[in-house]
């Protein structure tokens, strides 16, 4: 009786302290949220960490299908594009009309454009999953896409729709001119886009949605339409497209026919795959990353589309379950304690990998930029190199292979040392 008694707190203790985590983890991000700006005020900083903040939400939205209801689509941009040319319209109503509307409301109504146009395509789309899906989606992508520079009472034609975001009514005297104000809404709605597409994935829908995904045939066994399923997450995936699109469409003042291209969509495929499908914070990782290489690479090289592909073949090759998988791989380890014997192992490796960055960089910058000469030089790291210097190229190769070979014995030696960690791990499970 009085083990009994003794062992009840300690059951309930658990699921307790769980709670606290998990409210502890949401409130760090949004106290992160708040301090950001004021560590890094620079209106160019601003910028970007409101870009980040969109391609979060774009990038959980997709998750919905491809993580929770395996869909893979090459079209998700035309949600996203269809929400940022709503909220202007929206926008210029408001302004035209005299509406009693704020701007902190107008990315409700990207939702809704995206939601609309979800519902109507949504339920042919969805009727078959795989393959299938994924060229339907691809047509349908570049049909409106095309249809955007046709439709010019609806899209704008080539220069698009613009609009004034300080032209609508005020919200506690706040007129969204500034960067600061319009990253704190975009902040804003990231919290809630956020806080409402994981409880999603906790609802009935978002579990029977893992089942389709999963094994469609099991689901239609015990009662349920694999077709319903997944339309309602096509539907709820456009309406957080959309609302990524109407917070662009704030922070450009303009939707244009880029918003629905298949490079927005490709690149919102690499964030969530690149960040990982498997956990709810793998396409943050994702969207963060891959949003600030693009700010990055932008200004230094012409051939960055090309460091995202490899990037993205080397996830797809040595870790699919993306940087969120890699990281929750250590997580048995480092509650085991065992994670600090695979550290020396890492260390050693460093340098041979980086190598074979620094190489894999050289070569193709020097591709890339050989016709320019000196004219067009190469700055790796601060240490200039000429494309038409046989030295560059001599350098290149050694970087390249020596550090390939180097580093793929030094990855065999990770491997050799993660498997005595996860062995001594399981060990001190049994023991305990």
């Amino acid at each position: 009786m009085t083990a009994a008694t003794s062992s009840t707190p300690s059951v309930s203790a658990k699921p307790a302290g769980e709670h606290l985590r998990f409210y502890a983890v949401w409130l760090i991000g949004v106290i992160v949220l708040i301090v950001l700006p004021l560590l890094f005020p620079s209106g160019g900083s601003l910028t970007t960490f409101s870009l980040i903040g969109i391609a979060i939400v774009f990038a959980l939205s997709y998750n919905i299908l491809l993580g929770q209801t395996g869909l893979l689509s090459f079209g998700h941009a035309v949600q996203y594009g269809l929400g940022g040319f709503a909220a202007c319209h929206m926008m210029n109503a408001v302004v035209s009309h005299s509406l009693p509307i704020p701007l902190p409301f107008i990315p409700l109504f990207g939702g809704l454009g995206g939601l609309a146009f979800a519902i109507i395509i949504g339920w042919v789309m969805t009727k078959r999953a795989g393959t299938v899906f994924a060229m339907i989606s691809l047509g349908i992508g570049e049909l409106v896409a095309s249809s955007s520079l046709i439709l010019r009472s609806v899209f704008g034609g080539e220069a698009g729709i613009t609009t004034d975001r300080t032209a609508l009514p005020r919200m506690f005297g706040w007129t969204f001119g500034p960067q600061l104000q319009v990253y704190y809404l975009i902040a804003f709605w990231l919290v809630i886009s956020a806080i409402a597409m994981y409880a999603l994935t906790r609802t009935p829908l978002g579990r029977i949605s893992n089942a389709v995904r999963d094994n469609p045939e099991r689901v239609q066994f015990i009662g349920y339409d694999p077709h319903v399923v997944r339309y309602l997450a096509f539907c709820f995936a456009g309406f957080f497209a959309g609302i990524a699109g109407g917070l662009a469409a704030i922070s450009f003042e303009i939707a244009n026919s880029a918003y629905l291209g298949a490079i927005q969509s490709g690149l919102v495929l690499f964030a969530t795959f690149i960040g990982g499908t498997a956990y709810f914070f793998g396409p943050i990782l994702g969207a963060a990353l891959v949003t600030y290489l693009q700010l990055g690479l932008t200004n230094v090289t012409s051939v960055w589309q090309l460091y995202f592909g490899i990037i993205f073949i080397g996830i797809v090759m040595f870790a699919p379950g993306g940087i969120a998988g890699i990281l929750m791989m250590h997580r048995p380890l480092a509650r085991a304690g065992t994670l600090w014997s695979v550290l020396p192992s890492y260390l050693v490796a460093i340098v041979p990998t980086a190598a074979l960055v620094c190489g894999v960089i050289l070569t193709i910058e020097t591709i890339a930029r050989y016709p320019g000469g000196e004219s067009n030089p190469i700055n790796l790291f601060g240490i200039a190199f000429n494309p038409t210097s046989p030295a560059t190229w001599i350098t290149a190769a050694v970087l390249l292979s020596g550090g390939f070979v180097v580093a793929r014995l030094t990855w065999q030696r990770i491997a050799q040392a993660w498997d005595r960690a996860a062995s001594a791990a399981r060990e001190r499970e049994d023991q305990a």
